[in-house]
């Protein structure tokens, strides 16, 4: 049968998920049997994928379930309950494969510290879900963006800047830029795990020479996520 744009979507998500998986490991994700997606795609049987199949696919696959709606259906935001531990969760369609990620009312600084605050800015962010998933490698409801105060980490990042924080990923390794509590307030350093430390510690650095680095255990800081993305103004 001539595959529509939602089977073709589904095929392309599923070759390109990492971790990888098949349709029979999708198939089971929502709870079907093996070759369920594989009729569904190749049969057309269901002619139409259920709502609660197309929202377990869509968790499965890491993508907003706006992404898996047929040509036909209706596009509306669908908004996500819950909370982060540490920042509101938000998880929302702005539209067919658009993701909205929410700014948060905090700023990390890139100095002295800031505290964090459970309160959304009231300002979403739109996004291409396939540019979030693929280039980033992220998912929608894990993402942040907060606001950098301070110049300890120029030129990479000024005071200012817009940085999207993927609250996912938390481990240290590989180094990168994060978002973190280091026991005096809310910051954005380059932190990197130091070779060989028992227990276990961190170097937090900043770019700009004028700041001093420092270490850290791990059990003294709470490591928010990594800034995966920025944007600045000219």
């Amino acid at each position: 049968m001539k595959l529509d744009i939602q089977r073709k979507r589904i095929l392309e998500l599923v070759a390109h998920r990492d971790p990888p998986t098949d349709l029979k490991k999708a198939s089971l994700a929502c709870g079907k049997n093996h070759a369920y997606l594989h009729q569904f795609i190749n049969r057309g049987t269901p002619r139409k994928l259920p709502e609660d199949v197309r929202y377990a696919l869509a968790r499965h696959l890491g993508v907003d379930e706006s992404v898996l709606r047929a040509e036909q259906d209706p596009v509306a935001a669908v908004p996500r309950p819950g909370r982060s531990p540490v920042l509101p969760a938000a998880d929302r369609s702005g539209g067919a494969g658009v993701i909205a990620v929410p700014e948060v009312r905090i700023a990390a600084s890139a100095g002295g510290g800031a505290h964090l605050e459970q309160e959304l800015d009231g300002i979403d962010w739109y996004f291409d879900a396939g540019w979030l998933r693929y280039e980033l490698r992220a998912t929608p409801r894990d993402l942040r963006i907060i606001s950098i105060d301070g110049d300890s980490m120029e030129p990479v990042l000024c005071s200012g800047d817009k940085v999207m924080i993927d609250l996912s990923r938390t481990a240290p390794s590989p180094p990168g830029i994060f978002v973190l509590h280091d026991g005096i307030g809310l910051i954005a350093k380059q932190i990197e795990l130091v070779p060989n430390s028992e227990p276990a510690r961190l170097l937090i650095r900043s770019e700009s020479p004028r700041y001093e680095n420092y270490e850290r255990t791990l059990d003294e800081v709470n490591i928010v996520g990594r800034v995966i993305w920025f944007a600045r103004r000219l």
